[in-house]
């Protein structure tokens, strides 16, 4: 609906991260469980998750205008910014790129993670959902893609640990798309 309308205002009031090996199966619509294959990451810290897609063009410049005659798409970047806060055998390994945790003995309590000297690619799927009251139920799919960047680890005795991660979007071939946003939201019905 074109004009003001406050009643289309969204506030992310509550949400959740979740992540797949590629190829899981994510729900078609908002009221469908995910899969036992999603795990939850569990809590982030108060910035939430920040989503940025940016697309680059190139000018195709000719001799005969100073202003380029047209665009071509040179790259498209979609990404997933926000910063986990619990440290467990799933955010610690998703954050440093894979591997996984093991007890060093039996019984023993002790766990180790090491983090291997050849990086490897660790592909995941992403899912985030957030609601926005009783009524309202977002859910974002990016079907396959990386952590391409860390953020630092401060260790201080006045906040939490924040394992900080930036996750990009990789198609998956010409025919899927890169993400997909699911809304459970009747701002989005034409006849309303």
């Amino acid at each position: 609906m074109a004009g003001n309308n406050a009643a289309e205002i969204r506030v992310a009031g509550t949400g959740r991260i979740l992540v797949a090996p590629v190829g899981t199966l994510a729900p078609v619509d908002t009221s469908v469980a995910w899969a036992a294959g999603w795990k939850d990451l569990g809590y982030t810290s108060p910035d939430g998750i920040k989503f940025t897609k940016k697309d680059k063009l190139d000018p195709v410049d000719t001799w005969q205008s100073v202003s380029p005659a047209r665009f071509i798409y040179a790259d498209r970047d979609l990404t997933v910014k926000f910063a986990l806060l619990q440290m467990n055998e799933d955010t610690l390994p998703f954050f440093m790129g894979g591997d996984s945790i093991a007890e060093t003995a039996a019984g023993s309590g002790i766990y180790k993670y090491d983090l291997s000297s050849n990086p490897k690619f660790n592909e995941k799927a992403l899912g985030v959902e957030f609601t926005d009251g009783n009524a309202i139920t977002y859910r974002f799919v990016i079907p396959r893609g990386q952590v391409t960047e860390n953020e630092e680890i401060s260790l201080t005795r006045t906040s939490a640990i924040k394992l900080g991660v930036t996750f990009t979007a990789l198609a998956v071939d010409d025919t899927k798309p890169l993400a997909t946003f699911l809304m459970k939201d009747g701002a989005y019905n034409p006849a309303s």
